[in-house]
């Protein structure tokens, strides 16, 4: 039997398949399949890099699940970070089923799809945390855990062939400033009563340390803050609600008055107090408000600490913002600085020196806590949930195969690595890897979702590399008409761009008249001979092979 044939519809068995997140940091996407049936978990998005040319956000590609809708029974969030839930505005209404979600996250998710305009037609169900309630083959019970978003939550997943427990991002909190995640007692218990397969986050696997409280960063950023002598902007994860309130702490104890900027800040703060959370945070002010009080008498909270172009904190610094910055102030970098995010940082980081500003992150000092697990909060969960099969994810390569040795040298008996697309049997039998699904990028460009790897990506990364020239000829019954006219953008010609323009201009006659005066049939040829010798003109001067279009108008 073909592995396609497993995949159409799941037989008498479990499937396991990553859309996204498995292999990367991000855009996560997890597929169960059972009797029949799917059911996802997540559906986030990733932030593009540079070599997706004017894209900022990248959504994963569903076609796996699309041709399968009439099986797929809802959709199950486990917290609402914009790695989890951030494409449910652009691909929910499509997929046509339920989603599933703790208050807080609903709430979010809401606002994201009011946003969007289709909130009306997404079924969104709220589900309290302990709750049990059946999709399908697949039975659901949101176990509540640590993380630095209020309400994330691991999923106990029960089926017919056993049970998984899917921990979503997660960290161990003995005091967390926020929610309550289940005891030591119940997640024990959730383990006693056998769990099939460990699937789990991996992001901070190389770390030997445990994550450590949110309640230990109010010490270090009262210390701080209360040390300044200026201004003091702090920047942090927008969604990180215990943060916000630990700063309002802080605010009130160091007798500054609370600014906050950023749309992303607004929207937690308005889901978090909407949802029962952050109810005694101090009232805030306006930008205006902020800067007619004295220095030392105001802080900032404010987005951009990922070194995001639009976001509060690069226009603070660049000069574009109402609230301004100067010798003396401070700014404190309340997050971790995600892998491939240090250019941009860096940017906004000489922007705000040259100004004199003080910098502090958590190299000076204790202002940040990790959201997800070091290598002793993992042998933790492995001792309590006692997995038949450890299944890493949410991590690049090394994240995942890391987890897998570290659980198997800390006594699991199984470990899995799967990758985006691999799909896995987890029962009947043995663990394993049964074939493999199309996996890709799609790209939100303007108001339009495209192939990332698509016809227009990749020729704007060609124009973004090489160049662009126009050629416009105008051809009569006796030949060329007139002078070509010739526009070139993103070519190094710089100084000598008026002598390159003379000389392909030159080539572009020559070509023409070479061409002859034939009919309708040779005019593609005439326009190859054009191309290629604008092109010749271009590499001789520059070395590059710019794109060329050429327009022959008939006169």
């Amino acid at each position: 039997m073909k592995d396609q044939d497993y995949v159409t519809n799941p037989k008498n068995e479990l499937l396991f398949l990553a859309l996204g997140g498995s292999g990367e940091i991000g855009m996560n996407v997890n597929l169960y399949g059972c009797n029949g049936k799917w059911m996802m978990v997540d559906c986030g998005i990733t932030f593009a890099d540079p070599q997706y040319p004017g894209i900022d956000v990248i959504l994963p590609d569903l076609q796996f699940i699309e041709e399968r809708l009439d099986d797929l029974v809802g959709i199950v969030l486990t917290h609402g970070h914009e790695d989890h839930i951030g494409a449910l505005p652009y691909l929910a209404e499509d997929l046509g089923v339920p989603l599933y979600a703790t208050a807080f996250t609903a709430g979010l998710i809401r606002g994201k799809l009011e946003e969007e305009g289709n909130a009306n037609r997404v079924k969104l169900k709220v589900i309290k945390p302990d709750t049990k309630f059946d999709l399908g083959p697949f039975g659901v019970t949101f176990v509540p855990l640590s993380h630095s978003i209020p309400e994330a939550s691991a999923l106990l997943i029960d089926t017919p062939y056993g049970r998984i427990f899917h921990t979503g991002d997660w960290k161990l909190d003995a005091a967390p400033v926020l929610g309550q995640p289940a005891s030591p007692e119940q997640l024990a218990a959730i383990g006693d009563g056998g769990i099939l397969a460990l699937v789990c986050d991996s992001t901070n696997v190389f770390n030997t340390e445990a994550s450590g409280s949110e309640s230990d960063v109010l010490s270090g950023l009262m210390d701080v803050i209360g040390k300044a002598k200026g201004r003091v902007l702090v920047t942090s994860f927008a969604s990180n609600a215990a943060r916000l309130h630990t700063l309002g702490k802080v605010a009130v104890a160091t007798g500054r008055q609370l600014s906050v900027q950023g749309r992303s800040l607004d929207r937690i703060l308005k889901v978090a107090r909407a949802t029962g959370y952050l109810k005694d945070f101090p009232d805030t002010i306006d930008a205006d408000a902020a800067m007619r009080l004295p220095r030392d008498k105001v802080l900032v909270v404010a987005t951009g600490g990922q070194g995001e172009d639009r976001a509060a904190l690069a226009r603070v610094a660049n000069g574009q913002h109402p609230i301004t910055l100067e010798t003396g102030d401070t700014v404190v970098f309340s997050s971790k600085q995600i892998p491939g995010n240090e250019v941009a940082i860096g940017r906004i980081q000489n922007q705000l020196a040259a100004k004199g500003v003080i910098m502090i992150t958590d190299r000076q000092a204790h202002v940040h806590v990790s959201g997800h697990p070091g290598r002793p909060e993992l042998l933790q969960m492995y001792r309590w949930m006692k997995p038949e099969l450890l299944m890493p994810v949410h991590g690049e390569m090394r994240h995942l195969m890391e987890q897998a040795r570290f659980g198997l040298s800390e006594g699991v008996p199984r470990a899995l690595v799967q990758t985006n697309g691999d799909i896995v049997r987890l029962a009947p039998g043995a663990p394993t890897k049964i074939g493999n699904a199309a996996v890709g990028r799609l790209v939100l460009d303007g108001d339009v979702i495209l192939p990332g790897d698509g016809q227009t990506i990749n020729e704007r990364r060609k124009l973004a590399i090489n160049g662009q020239i126009s050629v416009a000829v105008a051809i009569g019954s006796r030949g060329l008409i007139g002078t070509p006219q010739v526009r070139i953008q993103g070519i190094p010609v710089e100084e000598d761009r008026e002598p390159f323009l003379d000389e392909t201009i030159d080539a572009v006659i020559a070509a023409v008249k070479q061409g002859g005066r034939g009919g309708g049939g040779d005019r593609d040829k005439m326009r190859e001979s054009i191309r290629l010798a604008t092109r010749k003109v271009a590499t001789r001067w520059t070395g590059k092979k710019p794109n060329v279009d050429v327009l022959l108008i008939e006169a």
